[in-house]
C-alpha cells in the first residue's frame, strides 16, 4: 500500500476541530513543523495535544497555541514558552502536567493497547494525591485541579496508576521513510516521535527522504508502517534552531559586553 500523499495540506485536511493530537518532538528537535503549519492554515481549533513541551514561542505547536487553537494539553516541560505560561495562568488553557517518563509510557501504552499501568513516579506528591492546578479562573483562583489517582502496593512498594493516551491523530517527523510507512529517525530527533506514532489512531509522518519498500533494512526500522497511515515528503532545510550558540574561531578576538554593545563594536 502506497501511503505517500502529495502535500502536507492534503495530509491534514480531515483533522477536525476538537481532535486530539499526539505530536512528536522535544523543543524544536524532531518536531513535525510542516504538518503543524499546514494544520494552522487548515483552520482546525479546540484541539487537545499530547506533547512534551507544546512547542516554543512562534514555532511548532507554539504557532497553534498563539492563535488560541489549543484548548487542552498534556505536557511535561513548558518552561520555554512564555505564551503557554500566560494562557495557563490567565485561565485560557487547560494543562495536565505529567512527569516526562510517565508521559512517554502513557503514549507507548496507548499504542500497545494497554489501558493503564502502575508507576512509582509521582507517589507522595500531588500527581498521585490530586490537587495539581489544571485550569485557572481569570482572577487566579483554581478552576480545575487534578483528581487523586489510584494508589496500590506491589511487593512492598507503592505505585500510582496512570491511564494510557490514545490520540485521534499522531503527527511525527522522520529522517527516512518508505512508501509503506516504515520510518527511521535520526539520532536525538527520534525523541517522542516513535511513541506519538504508536499513540495515534491515524498517524501522519513528514519525512525528509522517501525510498522504495525494501530499501530500509528491517532491523533499522524505528516505527513499523503498521502504525503509520500517511507519509508526506518535506524539505530537510525547514528545521529552525531553538537556541543558537557560537564559539569564537581560534585566534579571533573575543568581544565582551551586552549584545547591543558587542554589535556596535563589531560594526
Amino acid at each position: 500500500m502506497d501511503k505517500v500523499v502529495n502535500s502536507a495540506a492534503e495530509a491534514v485536511a480531515d483533522i477536525p476541530s476538537g481532535a486530539s493530537l499526539a505530536v512528536g518532538g522535544f523543543g524544536l528537535c524532531g518536531v513535525p513543523i510542516v504538518l503543524i503549519n499546514a494544520l494552522y492554515e487548515q483552520g482546525a481549533t479546540d484541539l487537545e495535544t499530547y506533547s512534551n513541551n507544546c512547542g516554543v514561542d512562534g514555532w511548532g505547536l507554539g504557532t497553534l497555541l498563539a492563535a488560541h487553537r489549543i484548548r487542552r494539553t498534556v505536557s511535561s516541560y513548558v518552561g520555554e514558552n512564555k505564551e503557554f505560561a500566560r494562557q495557563f495562568l490567565s485561565g485560557e488553557l487547560e494543562v495536565e502536567l505529567t512527569p516526562q517518563g510517565t508521559l512517554a509510557e502513557r503514549l507507548r501504552a496507548g499504542g500497545c493497547g494497554i489501558p493503564a499501568f502502575f508507576t512509582p513516579s509521582g507517589v507522595g506528591t500531588q500527581i498521585a494525591d490530586g490537587g495539581v492546578p489544571m485550569r485557572y479562573n481569570a482572577d487566579g483562583s483554581v478552576a480545575l485541579a487534578s483528581p487523586p489517582r489510584e494508589v496500590r502496593e506491589f511487593d512492598g512498594q507503592t505505585y500510582t496508576m496512570e491511564r494510557a493516551l490514545i490520540a485521534d491523530f499522531g503527527l511525527v517527523r522522520a529522517w527516512k521513510g518508505d512508501r509503506h510507512g516504515n520510518l527511521v529517525y535520526r539520532e536525538s530527533a527520534g525523541n517522542f516521535n516513535n511513541l506519538c506514532a504508536m499513540s495515534g489512531r491515524m498517524t501522519i509522518a513528514e519525512v525528509e527522504i522517501i525510498v522504495e519498500p525494501g530499501e530500509i533494512k528491517p532491523e533499522t526500522v524505528h516505527t513499523p508502517g503498521v502504525f503509520v497511515q500517511r507519509v508526506v515528503q518535506v524539505s530537510a532545510q525547514d528545521k529552525p534552531i531553538e537556541k543558537r550558540t557560537v564559539r569564537p574561531r581560534p585566534g579571533a578576538a573575543v568581544l565582551v559586553g551586552t549584545p547591543d554593545q558587542v554589535e556596535a563594536g563589531a560594526a
